[in-house]
């Protein structure tokens, strides 16, 4: 059934200028609003909301720190189609600050946060990129003369909400490995999340690097209800990291099945079958990489389609933990030990174990069909016999069988 509340939009002269606004037309306009939407697990009608609120609110001041990372996150924005981030940037949010992407740098950059922190106080929204040293005071990362854990604190205080995008700024990601040196506890750097700095819950969206359209589902969500969307235990965003990964996998019919590709090359691998004996962290890891992919290019664009294991990057205690060789921990059923390979080689002799029980089954069948061509015998010379004594006559010799 057709969306009345969005329909009545149609005509709204400010979805108009908000659709040129992001070079788009009335319908691509319109069916972006139902795709973040949809992302978010909206009900029906909620995609009119959403278009009412990108086209009619303030955009939310963002201003971006970066620490302890590879930029990563940043880079997988650059990556977005819809919109482009030139068009997210100028037209559905007002990035204020961003060291990666502004011109400016030294004193100028520096006074320009703290002019939009002061103009949008209480109401502008911090994303962080990247873990936070603490080893030595915080040291081994400073901006403009301050210490990261220093700068967190600092644009956190008057922040309506703080996202941390990432593994590393989610809970310390790459940067917070323990090393494998003989009674090393910590990571040189003592690589810390932004929950664990600030002492409270911040939204989280890990992935190395996350979906950026997890990232801007969760910012049109704060602007259409004025709120961040629901949130699991470590403060995930539920319309994303709710379900496993394996879930939703395009191999799962295989996984089923008992499928498995067993070495990469081999003829599993190439004709696409499961990953899990590969190393797979799918069925361990939530995430909605299987379902929105990557990079808007179609099908195939995420890491297993295109062959490779899941490393569960999303996961804390898994990715970058778990070597990427070893077997997940399933959070289902697990697949039998005992089902068959997927190609049996052909012209291979038997080994001496199915040699025993092939002549062990061929005894039985010779033996059974012996006594069965003698019991046949038995049966004919009685009725001979029988019809013999009837008829007055000799009964026939008997002839062995």
């Amino acid at each position: 059934m057709a969306n009345q509340n969005l329909i009545s939009l149609e005509q709204d002269d400010r979805i108009e200028a908000a659709a040129r606004r992001l070079s788009m037309d009335r319908r691509e306009f319109l069916q972006f609003c139902a795709a973040m939407a949809t992302t978010l697990g909206l009900p029906q009608g909620a995609d009119a909301a959403v278009a009412e609120a990108v086209a009619a609110k303030k955009r939310p001041s963002v201003i971006w720190l970066h620490f302890q990372e590879c930029t990563g996150c940043t880079e997988s924005m650059l990556r977005a189609e819809h919109p482009t981030l030139e068009k997210l940037i100028l037209d559905v949010i007002s990035l204020d600050y961003h060291e990666t992407l502004f011109a400016a740098a030294g004193h100028q950059v520096e006074a320009a946060r703290k002019e939009a922190m002061e103009a949008n106080k209480g109401q502008y929204l911090l994303v962080i990129e990247g873990a936070i040293p603490t080893k030595d005071g915080g040291v081994y990362c400073k901006i403009g003369g301050k210490t990261a854990i220093e700068l967190t604190k600092e644009c956190a205080a008057d922040a309506a909400a703080v996202i941390a995008i990432g593994s590393c700024a989610s809970w310390g990601g790459m940067p917070s490995t323990v090393p494998s040196i003989a009674g090393a506890t910590s990571s040189p750097t003592g690589s810390s999340g932004v929950a664990q700095i600030l002492g409270k819950p911040v939204v989280t969206i890990p992935g190395c690097p996350p979906n950026p359209y997890n990232f801007l589902s969760t910012v049109v969500h704060f602007l259409t209800f004025g709120k961040l969307p629901e949130v699991d235990q470590l403060g995930r965003p539920k319309f994303a990291y709710s379900r496993l990964i394996h879930e939703n996998c395009e191999r799962r019919a295989h996984f089923d099945a008992g499928r498995f590709a067993m070495d990469f090359g081999d003829d599993g691998h190439r004709k696409g079958y499961c990953l899990y004996k590969l190393g797979c962290k799918g069925p361990e890891t939530y995430a909605n990489c299987s379902v929105i992919l990557f990079g808007d290019a179609g099908a195939g664009t995420w890491p297993v389609a295109c062959g490779h294991p899941c490393i569960g990057c999303t996961e804390q205690g898994v990715g970058f933990t778990k070597p990427i060789h070893t077997v997940a921990k399933l959070k289902n059923i697990e697949p039998s030990a005992f089902l068959p390979r997927i190609v049996e080689e052909k012209g291979v002799g038997a080994t001496l174990g199915s040699a025993a029980v092939l002549a062990a089954v061929a005894g039985a069948a010779a033996g059974a069909g012996a006594m069965v061509a003698k019991n046949l015998g038995l049966s004919h010379k009685a009725e001979e016999m029988e019809r013999a004594k009837k008829e007055g006559s000799k009964a026939p010799e008997s002839t062995e069988v």
